[in-house]
């Protein structure tokens, strides 16, 4: 698609604040993603000629969206707005990294974590157009575990199973959603992990949670990831845990030991089932776990302290 043509005077800087120059934007739509659909390249297009930039659009098949990302991101442009899912958005973030352009994630996918941690729980026209009119750069950490990218949560163990009944059910695949279902079951409380953080001792527990400064409420800087590790012996300590969280904060609860680290690893009897950013994966037996300091730059509104 061309870019458009801008119509209005550029916005002011809100105060005290530079606004990054955006004089060439890219965007990847992602049409069959389930939160986006049909009509959103062009509604995208609108919303960015309102408030008087140029976009360039690409929309590929579902299969050609990692070339589309590449291939934007190798353009240099000033920002890379993306509309897609939630495995979609964290590969564009790995590939922008902290020297790439700009990057401004929208929520097209299911669970939209990293797009909500930036924008709040908005729709997805809302979320850009406060990234255009009141973002700034900021600098975004994360972390890495067995080499693969994460800037919201990790959950490590089997716990992550559940994520795969999740995914059938999304695909209406129901048969394979119930047995994925009764595996996890079986696998639940049998299928601890153990791990050692910062050159500490190698402890164990039912699961492992990473939590990246953008969502962690343990840290009020870029500091190190919070390691929550979850130690759940049965079925009545996992409603026990459950209520503590909706009584206010799950950290309190007997069950959970939390904890930061910059470093580490984790080990399984087996593969390792987690769940990064919403997508379900599977590690090694044993992986790695890295703090990222400055893994991409977002283009959002400011942090707060709320």
């Amino acid at each position: 698609m061309a870019p458009l043509t801008p119509t209005t005077a550029p916005l002011a800087s809100p105060p005290g604040r530079i606004r990054p120059a955006l004089t060439r934007i890219r965007a990847v739509v992602n049409s069959a993603s389930g939160g986006v659909g049909p009509g959103a390249a062009a509604q995208l297009a609108r919303v960015v000629a309102d408030h008087a930039l140029q976009v360039e659009i690409d929309c590929p098949s579902p299969g050609g969206i990692e070339g589309a990302i590449r291939g934007a991101v190798a353009a240099r442009p000033d920002l890379l707005i993306i509309l897609a899912g939630d495995g979609t958005a964290r590969l564009a973030a790995e590939l922008c990294g902290p020297g790439g352009p700009l990057l401004a994630p929208l929520p097209g996918g299911t669970m939209n974590m990293l797009p909500h941690a930036l924008y709040g729980l908005h729709p997805w026209p809302v979320a850009l157009a406060r990234a255009l009119s009141e973002g700034v750069e900021r600098p975004t950490s994360g972390g890495r575990v067995g080499g693969r990218t994460f800037y919201c949560a990790a959950i490590l163990g089997s716990p992550a199973l559940w994520g795969l009944a999740r995914e059938a059910v999304r695909a209406r695949k129901l048969r394979r959603a119930w047995r994925r279902a009764i595996y996890a079951f079986r696998r639940a409380f049998h299928g601890g992990v153990s791990f050692a953080l910062d050159d500490r001792a190698r402890v164990g527990a039912e699961a492992l949670v990473l939590i990246t400064p953008l969502i962690s409420r343990q840290f009020d800087a870029e500091i190190a990831l919070e390691a929550a590790a979850l130690d759940l012996h049965d079925a009545q300590e996992v409603v026990r845990l459950a209520l503590n969280g909706l009584a206010g904060d799950w950290r309190r609860d007997p069950g959970v030991i939390v904890d930061s680290c910059r470093h580490g690893r984790v080990w399984a009897h087996h593969s390792i089932p987690c769940i990064l950013d919403g997508e379900v994966h599977r590690l090694p037996s044993s992986a790695a776990i890295e703090f990222t300091p400055r893994a991409f730059r977002a283009l959002a509104p400011p942090a707060t302290n709320a």
